[in-house]
């Protein structure tokens, strides 16, 4: 979601506010709890984006000019996996937990429950419209929540065909489908009802807002923003496979992946190499002329293609540099001679624009890349098992991978999310089960057994005490 602010907008319409309150009573009433309603509900969702696979194709095509194939690994494919990898394990999930207990309280037993929120948010983007909204619901359904999902309104297409999916299976005491302006919509529902969580994936700047007004009322948030992904390559890569690796990511959705490299930081010894292999890459990729590629998309619209399109003259393009505004089309570029000081490294570039720089040693890299400290995921290249384990302890961010970019995000045994300002909280497989999940601490003790030292009078009892406790 691109708005800049989300003011505080105080109204609620009378049909909302009962909207919300019927997913209230829904979830009151223990209705979606059980292990059966939380697998139904998966499997019903599951065949929906089966029955409406086609219309989301050409509404992702109508939105960002998606291929099929690009459709089916980035959105629709990967909440299937979603889906089948929750419902594989979604018994084991839900099991209370025994765990330990001290010696203080045996013969008690301690356990750990798995208790749903209660009614969550989940706020959607337009980059990954289908995908970034369905993934975090598959965690919200599998721990058994009621939910309201907010599309975003700049992928138009996408979100009209989302919305007929749920009406088709869902009640609204289910799953509530809000649409409209995030700006006026989102404040004006968490203004004025308590949801149990709040989960955003999108730009930091509304990140914190949404982040203000979720700590009026002390929901928890899963805040999944972007940042600067840095990708580091040294001088002992595999430069053709590392040229592969972070052209599929970074021009895939033409870019606008808060999870494909930002910039490049190449070994000196290797740039000339690094850059001759990415043309090469890009080219074979999308030919001669990405502009009718079947496998080349286009910038979600007017306003995103001018921001994007400004970074071009931040530095000197070594490759690409096309730009068409009436087709929303900004080609496959790469450049040099960027300031570490202009807009264009200071802020996510978010298209397909790269800037390649050059270091000499990894400290220098080191701080170039802390002048965007936390970000979402990190990326190196190397044949050197002790460089990576080197870069992977020096730097905080999210999530990363060696010798590739961006695939961690499709394991669901991999938590998910960033740090600082990328975001915080996680998701993905377990750890979308846990995001909507409350661990609820329950001890268990007999009566059978009762020593008197537990109770008053203590006096004398220190001694004992300090055996116990400790």
């Amino acid at each position: 979601m691109q708005i800049a602010t989300l003011p505080e907008k105080k109204s609620i319409d009378d049909e909302m506010l009962i909207a919300l309150n019927g997913l209230r009573a829904n979830f009151k009433s223990g209705a979606i709890r059980s292990y059966d309603s939380r697998r139904n509900s998966l499997l019903k969702l599951k065949a929906l984006l089966l029955k409406y696979e086609e219309e989301l194709y050409d509404a992702l095509y109508a939105d960002l000019r998606k291929s099929k194939e690009e459709a089916w690994v980035t959105e629709l494919g990967f909440v299937l996996s979603e889906i089948n990898h929750t419902l594989a394990n979604l018994k084991k999930w839900m099991r209370p937990k025994r765990v330990s207990t001290n010696l203080m309280n045996l013969p008690s037993s301690s356990h750990i429950y798995k208790e749903p929120l209660g009614v969550v948010l989940i706020i959607g983007p337009w980059n990954y419209p289908f995908q970034l909204l369905f993934g975090p619901l598959v965690g919200a359904l599998a721990a058994g929540n009621a939910i309201v999902l907010k599309p975003s309104e700049h992928a138009p297409a996408t979100t009209a065909v989302m919305k007929k999916l749920i009406a088709d299976g869902f009640s609204k005491n289910e799953i509530l489908y809000i649409e409209g302006d995030g700006s006026v919509v989102i404040p004006s529902m968490m203004n004025n009802f308590r949801f149990d969580h709040v989960f955003f994936t999108g730009g930091t700047a509304v990140g914190k807002a949404i982040y203000k007004m979720a700590a009026a009322q002390l929901v928890p948030v899963t805040l999944e923003l972007g940042g600067k992904s840095p990708c580091v390559v040294e001088a002992d890569a595999n430069i053709e496979v590392a040229a592969r690796r972070i052209g599929l990511t970074t021009y895939s959705n033409a870019g606008q992946m808060c999870i494909a490299p930002d910039y490049i930081l190449v070994h000196h010894s290797v740039k000339n190499r690094l850059v001759e292999s990415l043309q090469k890459v890009i080219t074979d990729f999308f030919t001669e002329d990405p502009a009718v590629s079947y496998n080349y998309g286009r910038i979600i619209n007017e306003k995103q293609f001018q921001r994007i399109s400004s970074y071009l003259k931040q530095g000197r393009v070594i490759f690409g540099g096309k730009t068409n505004a009436a087709d929303l089309y900004i080609e496959p570029t790469l450049m040099d001679e960027v300031s570490l000081d202009a807009p264009i490294m200071q802020e996510e570039i978010f298209g397909p624009v790269l800037p390649i720089i050059s270091f000499n040693t990894m400290d220098e890299a080191i701080e170039i890349i802390s002048r965007n400290p936390n970000p979402l995921s990190f990326y190196v290249y190397t044949s050197s098992k002790e460089k990576e384990e080197k870069w992977i302890h020096a730097l905080p961010f999210g999530g990363g991978a060696v010798n590739n970019s961006s695939w961690h995000f499709t394991n669901p045994a991999l938590p998910f999310g960033g740090r600082g300002t990328s975001g915080m909280g996680a998701c993905h497989g377990k750890h979308s089960f846990d995001c909507f999940t409350h661990e609820k601490a329950v001890l268990k003790t007999p009566t059978w057994f009762d020593p008197a030292m537990k109770y008053p009078p203590f006096k004398g009892k220190l001694s004992l005490f300090r055996k116990l406790i400790r």
